[in-house]
């Protein structure tokens, strides 16, 4: 799969019920989880549909992923096993759950279905299942984009964190005296530490939310001397406000969002694919329908013109070297697409009309059945002497292409 080029799954242990969970692991679970979700970009909870009670492991489990919520996803799966009523009983019991022991503005995205590859017990939900199988692959598929916001986003909170303590460390040592009672002023301003955040706060105009734990931080400073800090310097902390205000905007505008237009997106992605078009696995066959090509092992006969492909031989061939060309989300860049290209030695008009045939959905990138499409337009002006036709014959779009096509002779 093309997604797990991307991405590294962690899975962990079963969670423990019942009596199971008195037995010891011999490591502290909680604070392992604790661990890899501060490093994770995406948290998975599997719940069994015909299993959704939260144990006592469970819940201390999910109570050390507070400040991660925004995270979190959850699966219901085996949801084949029961029935369309049952299923509704058991997607509001668990969200029921869920609200009670995760504390989220918002309603966690819950994904129902059965997510190996075998067939379905109860086609009840086929449709659903398939829909939201296809909806968890794509998510996966563009985590390594999402990951890249998540950092600066943590990247800002530590700023503004070390913003702060800035500010705190610099204010604690111009209370101090610069000869006697050093000792006896650093306890009262240590006990006085509530009042000491609240002038900070007020006179630097900063979020209550970036100060340290009081009851952490004033212990800590137990074991310091103050008038051993360094001096508060203003130009450092104009350097983070330069960070914060100017260079990490200017960081997020060469990210991908929402707002970009396919042009722009394209450009920021560089060797990489348009997430609109990231490839997705799909089993067909466990909903009950029939994979594209794999009624018939021998393919489509010629006569069945919707399905028929020409070149589905050609392109059995060649996917080894399609995949050895490191395809980016199953898609090569124009740059890669590019060299391949050159490399058959035809001339530049050539390719020009080559590439404007093969790229057929003109997202500037080649998948699979476009580059296939590419190498037989190649051989047939290298090795049989033909000339470029001015459009693809019918037989030559594969399938899956075809209604660009349409949707281009529509404009006309």
């Amino acid at each position: 799969s093309s997604v797990l080029r991307s991405i590294t799954l962690v899975d962990t242990p079963g969670i423990l019920s019942g009596e199971k969970q008195r037995v010891n692991r011999g490591y502290d679970f909680t604070k392992v989880v604790a661990w890899f979700a501060e490093r994770a970009d995406l948290i998975l909870l599997l719940f069994d549909a015909h299993k959704l009670d939260i144990s006592d492991e469970l819940k201390s489990t999910i109570d050390v992923l507070k400040g991660h919520e925004d995270k979190i996803r959850c699966i219901l799966n085996k949801a084949d096993q029961i029935n369309r009523q049952q299923l509704m009983r058991v997607y509001g019991a668990l969200l029921w759950s869920l609200g009670k022991t995760i504390n989220s503005p918002e309603v966690l995205r819950v994904y129902v279905g059965s997510f190996w590859q075998e067939p379905l017990q109860n086609m009840d939900n086929a449709e659903l299942f398939e829909q939201e199988e296809s909806d968890l692959m794509r998510d996966l598929a563009i985590l390594p984009r999402q990951s890249a916001v998540r950092k600066i986003n943590e990247l800002v909170k530590r700023i503004r964190k070390v913003k702060t303590l800035a500010y705190i460390i610099g204010y604690l040592k111009s209370q101090m005296p610069t000869v006697m009672g050093k000792e006896k002023k650093q306890q009262k301003l240590i006990a006085d530490m509530p009042n000491v955040f609240r002038t900070i706060m007020k006179k630097h105009n900063l979020a209550p939310g970036d100060f340290p734990d009081i009851s952490k931080f004033s212990e800590k400073l137990k074991d310091t001397k103050f008038s051993e800090f360094a001096s508060l310097k203003m130009e450092q902390i104009q350097l983070l406000e330069d960070c914060l205000s100017r260079n990490l905007p200017r960081l997020m505008e060469e990210l991908p969002s929402e707002k970009d237009t396919p042009e722009t997106l394209r450009a920021k992605m560089a060797d990489g694919a348009d997430a609109i078009n990231v490839p997705v696995p799909s089993h067909r066959g466990k909903f009950g329908k029939a994979d594209p090509g794999t009624s018939n092992p021998f393919g489509y006969a010629e006569e069945d013109q919707d399905n028929y492909w020409a070149l589905e031989e050609s392109a059995e061939r060649l996917k080894a070297s399609f995949e050895a060309l490191g395809p980016v989300g199953g898609f090569l860049s124009p740059q890669v697409a590019k060299e391949v290209l050159v490399k058959t030695g035809l001339q530049k008009d050539q390719l020009r009309q080559i590439w404007n045939l093969s790229d057929i959905d003109k997202d500037g990138y080649f998948d699979h059945h476009e580059y296939v499409v590419a190498m037989f337009l190649c051989d047939a002006v290298i090795q049989k002497g033909r000339p470029i036709p001015a459009e693809l014959p019918p037989s030559v779009v594969p399938p899956s292409k075809r209604s660009f096509m349409k949707d281009a002779n529509s404009l006309f």
